[in-house]
C-alpha cells in the first residue's frame, strides 16, 4: 500500500483544508484503488477516517469482482474460469499492491534477519523465494476456494472483511516500525470504539447478504469472524518481530484476511 497519488502525507497534525466525512472517503478510495479520488486533506485525522470508512471501499471493489464473475458464468463459462477473472479484476481495481504488501512481508519475515534487516528486505522492488511461493499460493486458494464457494456473495463478504482487517490493524495502541511511510500515518488512528461499531455494521450487513441464499446466513458472518482472527495473528506476529506496522504489513493483512473468508465460504457449502 502506497500513500495517494496525489504525493507524500504531510506531517501529523497539519491542515490542508477543513476534514470532512468526504474527504476520509476519498483517502480510502485513493489507498484502496486505481480511482484517484483526490482528497483535499491528507494528514492522520483523515486517515483514521478513511481506515474506519475502508471496509464499504472494500465491499464496493468485491461488488465489482463479483459482477466480473457473475457476467463470465451469464456467458456460459463454468469451472473455476469465473473465480480465476474476479480475482484478477481485483489485482486490477488495486494495482496488486495488497499482493505486493503480501510478497514483501513474506519476504521479510521469511529472511530471519532482525528487525531493521527485515525492513530492509521489505523495502527492495525485486521478490524473493519466499514472496513468490506465498503469492502463488494465495493466488490458488482464493480461486480455489471462490470456486468452491460457489456464490459471488462470498468475494463481497471477503473483500469488506480485508478492509475491515485494516480498521482493526490501525487501532490505538498498535504502533508503526517505521517513523515515516504509510504506516506512521495510519497508525493508532482508529479508535476501539469505532473499530467495534463498524466491525458490528459489516457483520449485520454480512446477515443479511446472506438472506439472497440462506445457507450463507451463519456462513458470511463467520467468515468475517474467521478473516479478522487470521489477520489478527499475523498482525500480531509482525508486530513482535518488525516493531510495528507498515503499509506492506496492512496490504498483507488485506490478503491474508480474504483469503481466509474465503476459506470458510468454501468449507461450509
Amino acid at each position: 500500500m502506497t500513500p495517494p497519488r496525489s504525493g507524500r502525507f504531510p506531517q501529523a497534525g497539519a491542515t490542508i483544508a477543513p476534514m470532512s466525512a468526504s474527504d476520509g472517503l476519498r483517502l480510502a478510495v485513493s489507498l484502496l484503488s486505481v480511482v484517484p479520488a483526490h482528497p483535499r486533506r491528507v494528514d492522520r485525522r483523515t486517515a483514521g477516517l478513511a481506515m474506519i470508512l475502508a471496509p464499504v471501499v472494500g465491499a464496493g471493489l468485491g461488488l465489482a469482482a463479483a459482477a466480473v464473475m457473475a457476467g463470465t458464468r451469464w456467458l456460459g463459462e463454468a469451472g473455476p474460469l469465473p473465480a480465476v477473472l474476479a480475482v484478477a479484476a481485483l489485482a486490477l481495481l488495486t494495482r496488486g499492491l495488497h499482493l505486493d504488501g503480501l510478497a514483501d512481508l513474506a519476504d521479510g519475515l521469511g529472511s530471519g534477519k532482525p528487525a531493521s534487516g527485515a525492513l530492509e528486505v521489505m523495502r527492495r522492488s525485486d521478490i524473493g523465494p519466499f514472496g513468490v511461493v506465498t503469492l502463488v499460493f494465495t493466488v490458488l486458494v482464493q480461486v480455489a476456494a471462490l470456486t468452491s464457494a460457489g456464490t459471488p456473495l462470498a468475494l463481497v463478504t471477503a473483500c469488506a472483511t480485508g478492509r475491515l482487517a485494516l480498521t482493526w490493524a490501525c487501532r490505538e495502541g498498535v504502533p508503526a516500525a517505521r517513523p515515516d511511510g504509510l504506516g506512521a500515518t495510519v497508525a493508532g488512528t482508529v479508535r476501539r470504539g469505532a473499530a467495534l461499531a463498524v466491525t458490528a455494521l459489516v457483520l449485520v450487513a454480512a446477515a443479511l447478504g446472506g438472506l439472497a441464499e440462506p445457507r450463507l446466513a451463519a456462513v458470511l458472518p463467520a467468515a468475517v469472524l474467521a478473516g479478522l482472527a487470521a489477520a489478527w495473528g499475523v498482525r500480531r506476529h509482525a508486530v513482535r518481530r518488525l516493531g510495528g506496522v507498515t503499509g506492506d504489513v496492512l496490504g498483507a493483512l488485506v490478503e491474508i484476511s480474504v483469503t481466509a473468508a474465503l476459506l470458510v465460504c468454501a468449507l461450509a457449502r
